[in-house]
């Protein structure tokens, strides 16, 4: 299973620069409104610490690499294209915005915190980040709100004849946001609401559809712009505010991670994604090295561009992946020689049998036991799963 990250915002924020930072690809750029206009799906990497050094090993990735002991995972990103105030209602991209999103496990917002552009991606002065914070959040409460409305006509109008609990018919309702009947009903006991509609006022019900909202599409805001001043005030400011103590923020400038890739591409400097400093290790001009050394300046501040850490928070954090690596029965290799040629990442809460599944529907049918590569002791198929595991998985198949 591939998990994807969703990457929404309003206009000409730097959305576009972000994916192609973190993809390399080359969508189309512009401060205008719409300059996307059907989604982009690129491959990002998530930064995992490799497990083949400690045991005296060099991996060899099928997908991804590794570098100085960091393995890189691929992930899907997916730029969302479409984001203005009453996209619920189908204004704009609206209808198709909602499609796209639904297909992302986890969303990053993409903020411009310098304040440069209103809510529509139109150039402007001094406008408060907080907006962009609050419209994608409020869209996004009002279009699950209306799908709850749905549910609980179907339940109070015994619509499928069934005399189902409330929590069922909401599940059936909302299943396209991967939530079930368990997760509802903790959900609506969580507000100390009872479990009959009847019951829930205008306010409750915003609230539910809030909280099955933050549970089936976890958030990260990424601070956009922020090698400018304007937009340093405003995360400080945003950060300290109590309002917004339930969002993580990330602080990101997509063009210094575009430019140093681009740079290193070139061999004007030694960069590794993530990392918070680089070497200009090539010739350059004087222009370039002044643009570069004003690019490290930020990276040093910062520990990065914000780019990686943005999306390895939106996965570990938010998400709650785990990175684990399958072994082999001769070790860490395979029949092949390859050494831990794959890391996969699965929920938190994942079982040594739920991994045997993950790697194929063979494997989990014919379960037998695991191997933890590092104790080289058996483990069931219950036994929970770490991050960085390394698992050799016994089956019949």
């Amino acid at each position: 299973m591939s998990y994807k990250i969703g990457l929404v915002g309003k206009p000409s924020v730097g959305k576009s620069t972000f994916f192609n930072a973190a993809t390399m690809n080359d969508v189309p750029e512009g401060a205008y409104p719409f300059t996307t206009i059907d989604p982009a799906v690129g491959e990002a990497y998530v930064r995992v610490d490799c497990a083949a050094p400690e045991f005296d090993e060099e991996c060899t990735p099928n997908v991804g690499f590794c570098e100085d002991g960091t393995r890189f995972v691929p992930t899907k990103l997916v730029d969302v294209a479409g984001l203005v105030p009453g996209a619920h209602e189908g204004r704009g991209l609206g209808n198709q915005f909602l499609t796209d999103l639904n297909e992302a496990d986890v969303l990053v917002h993409v903020v411009d915190f310098s304040g440069t552009t209103d809510l529509e991606g139109e150039p402007v002065e001094d406008h408060d980040p907080r907006e962009d914070i609050d419209f994608l959040e409020g869209e996004l409460d009002m279009w699950y709100l209306e799908v709850l409305e749905k549910g609980i006509e179907r339940y109070e109008s015994g619509y499928d004849g069934e005399d189902d609990e409330i929590e069922v018919e909401l599940a059936e309702q909302m299943s396209a946001f991967r939530i079930n009947k368990d997760e509802i009903k903790r959900e609506i006991l969580s507000l100390d609401l009872e479990l009959d509609p009847a019951t829930w006022d205008e306010t409750d019900r915003e609230d539910l559809a809030r909280a099955i909202r933050t549970e089936t599409k976890p958030m990260v805001i990424a601070a956009n712009k922020m090698d400018t001043p304007e937009a340093q005030e405003n995360y400080e400011a945003i950060t300290s505010d109590p309002d917004y103590e339930h969002l993580t923020v990330v602080p990101v400038s997509a063009h210094a991670e575009k430019a140093l890739k681009k740079a290193d591409e070139q061999g004007a400097v030694d960069y590794r994604p993530g990392d918070g400093e680089f070497d200009i290790v090539g010739d350059v001009s004087g222009d370039q090295r002044e643009g570069l050394e004003a690019i490290e300046g930020f990276v040093a501040e910062y520990d990065g561009t914000g780019v990686q850490r943005a999306l390895e928070t939106a996965l570990f954090d938010e998400l709650g992946m785990v990175p684990v690596f399958p072994g082999g029965a001769n070790g860490l290799g395979n029949e092949r020689g390859e050494v831990l040629p794959d890391c996969f990442l699965l929920p938190e809460g994942s079982t040594a049998e739920d991994f045997a599944y993950h790697i194929h529907s063979d494997l989990g049918e014919g379960f037998l036991h695991g191997i933890d590569c590092r104790s080289n002791r058996q483990v069931g198929a219950n036994t929970r799963l770490d991050a960085r595991d390394v698992i050799d998985i016994v089956s019949t198949n």
